[in-house]
C-alpha cells in the first residue's frame, strides 16, 4: 500500500536533507505535488506554533511566477509536513556544478526574476530566511524559489546546527546579523541571501568558506572580513558587494536589485523576456528530467482512484479553522530569546494581516493557543513552589 501524507499519496522520494525528506506525491485527482515532511528532532511547541502561523500566511502569496505555490500543511502531525507546487528541474547549485557558471546577462536575468519572487513573499508578510542555490529550481518556466514555507523551522534547536548537509549550505548564505546571534531578521536578510545566490551563479563559490560551520559563521559575523568576490565579472561586482553589505541598512532594496539587473541587460542589448528564455535554454538544455512525467503503474493508479472516492466530500485542510489574527499570535515568551555568539535562526517577522475569511473548524485548537495554555500551566505550577 502506498504511503499517505495528509491527503497526498506518495510515489517516490525526491531527496532528503537536514530538515527532512521531500517526496513526489499526488492529489486524489492525480496532480503531482512536492511534499516535505519535517524531521521529528526539529520540533517543539513553539516551532509548531510558528509553522502554523506562517503556513496560514504562505497561502496568500500571489503576484509572481517565481515562487512554488504553497498548497497545504499540517503543523499538528507527529511529523509536520507541507505540500508545495511540484517544479520539475535541477537546482541552481546542480546547474552551476554540472555545467559551469552563468554568463553575466544570465546572472542579471536570474537576479531580476528572483528579486520579483522574493518581493511577493515579503508583500505577503513573510521572509524566506533560507534562500540558497539549493532552493532555486531551474525549470522550464525559469527559476522558481522553493521552501519559503519553512521559515518557522529555521530556528530549530541549536544542536541541529551540526547536522551535515543542512547547516553548511545555510551558514554560507546567512547574513551577518543572523550569524551574530540576532534573534530577529528583516527583509534585508533575504537580500543578502540573494547576493550569495548570484555570487554562486557567477563564480561558483560563496562569500565566505571554511572547514566547518563555526569557522564560516565567525567570518560572516566579522565586519573586518570582506566577502570573496573573486571570479565575478567587474560589471556585476558593485551589485553583489552591495547585497552582501555587513549592515542590513546598507543593502539595496529588492526593487533596486531588479533595476540594477535590468540595466545590465540593457547594456548587453538583451530584452528581459529574451534573457529569461536564454536562461531557461542554458539551465534546462531544452528539457527537464521530470519524475512526474513518467507513466504511473496500474496499481498506483488504482490507489489514486480509491483515494479520490474516499476524498469525494472534499476534506478540510489541517489549516482550516485557524486564524492569522492577533488573537492567535504566539506567546510573548517566544520573542525573548537570549543572544548567543554563534548562529541563531530568526523568529518570524510577519507584517499585519488582513482579516482572514472564515474557515471551517478542524476541531483542533490552534497550535499557538496550545502553546499559550502550556506556558500558563507551567507558570501556575511554578508559582506554587
Amino acid at each position: 500500500m502506498s504511503e499517505r501524507i495528509g491527503r497526498y499519496t506518495v510515489a517516490k522520494e525526491l531527496g532528503s536533507g537536514g530538515m527532512g525528506e521531500v517526496y513526489l506525491a499526488y492529489t486524489p485527482g492525480g496532480d503531482p505535488v512536492a511534499v516535505k515532511r519535517i524531521r521529528s528532532d526539529k520540533l517543539d511547541p513553539l516551532m509548531r506554533a510558528r509553522f502554523e502561523k506562517e503556513a496560514l500566511i504562505a497561502r496568500t502569496v500571489v503576484g509572481t511566477n517565481r515562487v512554488a505555490r504553497f498548497l497545504d500543511a499540517d503543523p499538528f502531525a507527529d511529523r509536520p509536513w507541507l505540500a508545495m507546487e511540484y517544479v520539475a528541474g535541477r537546482t541552481l547549485l546542480a546547474c552551476v556544478d554540472e555545467d559551469g557558471t552563468l554568463p553575466l546577462p544570465l546572472v542579471a536575468s536570474l537576479g531580476a526574476l528572483l528579486a520579483e519572487g522574493l518581493s511577493a513573499v515579503h508583500e505577503a508578510g513573510l521572509l524566506h530566511r533560507d534562500l540558497k542555490p539549493q532552493n532555486v529550481i531551474m525549470g522550464k518556466e525559469g527559476p522558481m524559489i522553493i521552501d519559503f514555507g519553512l521559515g518557522a523551522f529555521m530556528d530549530a534547536a541549536k544542536e541541529s546546527l551540526s547536522h551535515s548537509g543542512m547547516i553548511i549550505g545555510t551558514v554560507r548564505c546567512m547574513p551577518p546579523e543572523q550569524a551574530s546571534g540576532h534573534p530577529k531578521v528583516t527583509a534585508a536578510a533575504d537580500v543578502y541571501a540573494l547576493g550569495t545566490v548570484l555570487l554562486y551563479a557567477a563564480a561558483r563559490h560563496y562569500p565566505y568558506d571554511g572547514a566547518g560551520w563555526e569557522a564560516i559563521a565567525v567570518q560572516v559575523a566579522n565586519p573586518d572580513i570582506g566577502p570573496d568576490l573573486s571570479g565575478v565579472p567587474e560589471e556585476l561586482k558593485p551589485l553583489i558587494a552591495a547585497t552582501l553589505a555587513h549592515l542590513p541598512e546598507d543593502r539595496p532594496t529588492l526593487e533596486a536589485v531588479a533595476d540594477a539587473c535590468a540595466d545590465m541587460l540593457n547594456v548587453a542589448g538583451l530584452a528581459p523576456a529574451d534573457a529569461r528564455l536564454a536562461l531557461i535554454s542554458r539551465t534546462t538544455g531544452g528539457s527537464t528530467r521530470d519524475p512526474a512525467a513518467q507513466p504511473l503503474s496500474a496499481s498506483f493508479e488504482r490507489v489514486l482512484e480509491d483515494q479520490a472516492r474516499v476524498e469525494a466530500g472534499g476534506p478540510d485542510s489541517p489549516l482550516d479553522g485557524l486564524s492569522t489574527s492577533p488573537a492567535s499570535e504566539t506567546s510573548d515568551a517566544e520573542e525573548e530569546q537570549p543572544s548567543v555568539p554563534l548562529p541563531q535562526p530568526a523568529g518570524p517577522d510577519l507584517l499585519e494581516q488582513a482579516e482572514p475569511k472564515p474557515r471551517r473548524s478542524s476541531g483542533r485548537p490552534p497550535a499557538s493557543k496550545r502553546v499559550a495554555d502550556e506556558l500558563r500551566a507551567d507558570y501556575a505550577v511554578n508559582a506554587k513552589l
